[in-house]
């Protein structure tokens, strides 16, 4: 059955494209194809998919600059593929619009996990619910209600501010820095030691066994993904 999604891969690398190409296929995803960046942008606006795998090291121009460009006006979801593992190459591409990254060489199946989520949040943004239910908890953002098995649980201003931007990007890697100038503010931007305050009293009162979360994710040196599973 086909799942009717349809990729579009930006690498130059024809070892990437071809591994791609029968991995991808072969789970119903339509695949095409660009090895530059002026080539991916072109398909990105004459074929529409519904993501996005872009490699950071194309020849003709700097995949972070064809992250920008894309991100001025393509709002489907974009994993970056990269050698470049160094934790501020990373967070500056989540910071220019990236939803996910994986550092070469990946597992695949780690790579189709990825695409699954981040196609997840995609349809169910689009779906624009008014509660969220992930295990045993439900958000009600009408009345800005949060229950753990039927039971309301009392969340800071704070923390229901920040649990609901990990919600709306379900799946999602936020950077540190995002988070802070979301909640906080700019002055803030720097202060990740606070916001691990709030993400620790968060888990406690979420998750079932909070020194092993399910749902609020720690990305190592980079920020929080959330997993609604």
């Amino acid at each position: 059955m086909n799942n009717g999604f349809s990729i579009l891969v930006i690498d130059d690398e024809i070892q990437i494209r071809k591994l791609l190409e029968i991995s991808l296929e072969a789970n119903d995803y339509k695949v095409l194809f660009a090895i530059d960046g002026k080539v991916g942008i072109t398909m990105a606006a004459s074929h529409q998919p519904d993501l996005i795998l872009l490699d950071l090291g194309l020849p003709d121009e700097d995949g972070q600059e064809i992250l920008v460009k894309l991100r001025e006006w393509f709002q489907n979801p974009i994993i970056i593929l990269t050698v470049k593992s160094a934790e501020e190459e990373i967070v500056k591409a989540l910071d220019h619009g990236a939803n996910d990254y994986l550092t070469k060489p990946f597992r695949t199946q780690e790579l189709l996990a990825r695409m699954r989520t981040a196609l997840r949040g995609k349809t169910s943004q689009n779906k624009n619910e008014s509660i969220m239910q992930f295990g045993a908890v439900s958000v009600d953002f009408v009345s800005r209600m949060v229950k753990v098995k039927e039971e309301v649980i009392k969340l800071t201003a704070t923390e229901y501010s920040l649990l609901t931007l990990l919600l709306k990007n379900d799946g999602r890697v936020l950077t540190h820095q995002y988070i802070l100038k979301e909640i906080w503010g700019q002055s803030y931007s720097e202060q990740t030691q606070y916001l691990r305050v709030f993400v620790a009293q968060l888990r406690k009162k979420l998750e079932e066994d909070p020194n092993r979360p399910k749902y609020i994710l720690t990305e190592s040196g980079v920020g929080y993904r959330f997993n609604s599973g």
